[in-house]
């Protein structure tokens, strides 16, 4: 893989100011923030008022935690417009989450929110390795959700050319890659492995490609999953992180000198840490429940937005701001099961150390009688499709999943292809369980 570590003269200066520096900025704009959101939001104002507090009583970053959650819940409650700080005349995009389990969450930008966003993808993509005049291959999905128009945005701030394919029709990413030859994807990781099985299918050697850069996001995934694309493709693999409801993609980024978890964009998003369960702020370090707080959003503020991701603040080494851990779960779609807590992650850490088991899989929970049981669906490689074969492999995955994680599965070995594949973000959690 070549060197990408970007020129240091390239960077925004904020990237490697002091801490000092960094936290006087946010100082002020965290005011700013959450007086913008106290005199133009409805639910703001009552929120901040029945808890008691005001702007005017956040004198240190630490105040923050005198202020309310935001949750989901509170987005939903709004919907439409009612989270919106500005009249809808001044708001230049919509987007909105997919609603499939209530009502949608919609965000609005007004154009120097848009500006911003665009400028902090940008500062992503460079973190990442691409540099301007590189062509940008975003196999994203375009219109409400985030991640395509997010991405499209910041790409050509950065001064890319953009291949703006969206998600979808699998055999024509493979040969528009080979043919438009683009050093950077931007995709989901689990479309990434369907990309991955389509360049085999078709022949191609994967690193004869002229990917060098692939930027991930929008779904949790594991640093065994990194090792087998970047061995897969002879490239680097990094992580973008972000939520519609804080901003999009770009909020957070890996750089690729070092993959050691995405660095949080301090200059205009305020992260903390808490315990889900109580809701206290734990120290840098601890793992808990990611929360954040916008500071220079205008149609949308936030404040104390509870993401459900589970991770930990750690310290910065490429850059001066904080990294977070690579997201282990959510603090909603944890299984719980026969007592033992269990993340889609950690099956795919297993999965991907039985080299006869191809990295796709669907869990499904049911109820056996009056327990709880967990099936995982996964597919044999196309070298080891017969059924002495697929056995084998279904008892070193039974065996590594009770070893390190402790609960017994079902585990299904299909056929090649056999697992429904992903387009987008992964459905990785069928729950079919009794609900009496």
């Amino acid at each position: 893989m070549k060197d990408l570590t970007p020129d240091r003269a390239a960077l925004d200066p904020i990237e490697i100011a002091s801490r000092d520096e960094i936290a006087a900025l946010q100082l002020e704009r965290m005011k700013w923030s959450l007086s913008h959101a106290y005199e133009n939001v409805p639910h703001y104002r009552t929120s901040f008022d029945t808890a008691g507090v005001h702007p005017d009583d956040l004198r240190t970053l630490s105040d923050l935690s005198k202020f309310p959650f935001t949750v989901k819940e509170d987005l939903r409650s709004q919907y439409p417009f009612g989270m919106f700080a500005v009249p809808r005349e001044r708001v230049a995009r919509i987007h909105a989450s997919s609603g499939t389990t209530g009502k949608p969450t919609v965000v609005g930008y007004t154009a120097n929110d848009i500006g911003v966003w665009g400028d902090l993808v940008a500062r992503s993509m460079r973190a990442s390795g691409t540099r301007p005049g590189d062509m940008v291959h975003i196999a994203y999905g375009y219109g409400l959700f985030t991640g395509g128009l997010g991405a499209h945005y910041g790409a050509e701030k950065l001064g890319c050319t953009v291949v703006p394919v969206s998600g979808g029709m699998t055999t024509r990413q493979v040969t528009l890659i080979d043919d438009f030859k683009p050093s950077t994807i931007m995709i989901t990781p689990s479309y990434m492995l369907s990309v991955l099985d389509e360049f085999r299918a078709q022949g191609i050697d994967p690193r004869d490609s002229s990917l060098e850069v692939g930027i991930f996001g929008a779904e949790p995934w594991t640093n065994a999953m990194r090792t087998e694309v970047e061995e897969a493709f002879d490239m680097h693999a990094v992580d973008i992180y972000g939520l519609s409801e804080v901003m999009g993609p770009g909020v957070a980024n890996e750089c690729v000198e070092t993959k050691d978890g995405p660095v949080i964009w301090e200059d205009h998003f305020f992260p903390e840490i808490i315990n889900p369960e109580t809701g206290e702020v734990v120290e840098d370090g601890e793992k808990g429940e990611l929360v954040f707080t916008s500071l220079t959003k205008e149609a949308c503020p936030i404040v104390r937005y509870r993401t459900r991701d589970l991770t930990r603040l750690l310290p910065g080494t490429a850059r001066s701001m904080r990294r977070i851990e690579k997201i282990t779960g959510r603090s909603d779609d944890m299984i719980i099961l026969r007592g033992v807590n269990v993340f889609p992650t950690q099956i795919e850490e297993q999965l991907l150390k039985v080299e006869a088991l191809a990295p796709h899989f669907q869990i499904e929970l049911t109820t056996k009688g009056r327990m709880d049981a967990m099936i995982v669906h996964v597919e044999a490689t196309r070298d080891s499709s017969d059924n002495d074969s697929k056995a084998a492999a279904a008892r070193d995955l039974t065996k590594k999943i009770k070893s390190v994680i402790g609960i017994s599965a079902d585990i299904r070995v299909a056929g090649a292809g056999g697992v429904a594949r992903s387009e987008g973000k992964a459905v990785r959690v069928v729950d079919k369980r009794s609900k009496a």
